[in-house]
């Protein structure tokens, strides 16, 4: 079975779909999660789930040591894919590079609309709220150095209401989130996903 580790900044509720819907199905092991920072509730779900976790203190340690240092740890683990569930820290090539076609990253927004530096949070709800779009949505999306620029895996697609906010926007696009991670999760581990170019396709 694959081993998995999960990137997570914040609360962890695509880390929780991830370890639901793998507890369910059984399509790989977690062996890590790696947190951005200390005491984010992704920790607490960690623990609960007896699931190793790295964290990055910058208070302690360089962003390219604590990359460096979680490459090695997960290699010598024998982890073959990295899932970003709502991992805030720009990914660096030098990381990208030791897991080539094998790090995925989970957007709020239906790219390319909407991604890329300064775009995460509420403030890419905020964003197509004021411009007015009628769709957004989701996106899995391989990591390549050029932050949301890489091949897309999966996306779905979620209205925009009028009354609108980016947190009810928010709110309607993690329920979709919370679907489609872990079944892109799940469709690398039984190797079902296949990139050639730009192009991802999906085998049955």
């Amino acid at each position: 079975m694959k081993k998995i580790a999960v990137f997570a900044s914040g609360g962890g509720t695509d880390f929780q779909s991830i370890i639901d819907a793998n507890a369910r199905e059984q399509f790989c092991e977690i062996e890590y999660l790696v947190a951005s920072k200390p005491e984010i509730g992704a920790i607490d779900r960690a623990k609960k789930n007896a699931i190793n976790t790295l964290v990055y203190d910058k208070t302690t340690e360089t962003k390219e040591a604590f990359y460096a240092r979680v490459a090695s740890i997960l290699k010598n683990a024998g982890v073959e894919y990295v899932v970003l569930a709502g991992w805030l820290l720009v990914v660096p090539a030098s990381f990208i590079k030791e897991f080539e076609n094998a790090v995925i990253n989970v957007h709020p927004s239906l790219i390319p609309s909407f991604c890329g530096m300064g775009y995460y949070g509420l403030r890419v709800h905020k964003a197509a709220i004021e411009y007015g779009v009628k769709l957004s949505g989701a996106t899995v999306h391989f990591v390549e150095a050029d932050v949301d620029g890489g091949a897309i895996i999966m996306q779905r697609s979620v209205p925009v209401e009028p009354d609108d906010t980016p947190e009810s926007l928010q709110a309607r696009i993690l329920k979709v989130e919370h679907v489609m991670l872990p079944e892109c999760v799940k469709l690398l581990c039984k190797g079902k996903v296949r990139k050639i170019g730009r192009t991802v396709y999906i085998d049955d």
